[in-house]
């Protein structure tokens, strides 16, 4: 997957890390996410952490979600691969709320 089949809109989140020679930083594969809202959920709590992200929907799942609204198949969501650790770190970790 390269970063530049995709059209990324800095007004719908983050905006997508460059490297020193200025080009987009390449992305990396965070999780594959079932559900539409899973993915949805997902993709908000990295943004508000201010990770950009992009969604492939595998097995035709771009089709299917304009037939069906979303993607039977699921969502893999790719962070840039520099800030894949934070990303791992975000979606891993217990927000629920509880005080210990």
């Amino acid at each position: 997957m390269s970063l530049n089949d995709y059209t990324i809109h800095p007004d719908k989140g983050p905006a997508w890390p460059t490297d020193e020679n200025g080009a987009r930083v390449a992305p990396a594969f965070l999780e594959h996410v079932a559900g539409k809202l899973e993915t949805e959920m997902a993709v908000s709590l990295l943004r508000a952490f201010g990770i950009p992200t992009v969604c492939e929907y595998p097995n035709n799942g771009d089709f299917a979600k304009v037939i069906m609204g979303y993607a039977p198949a699921g969502t893999d969501i790719y962070v840039p691969e520099t800030l894949l650790d934070d990303a791992k770190n975000i979606i891993s970790s217990d927000m629920s709320g509880e005080v210990e």
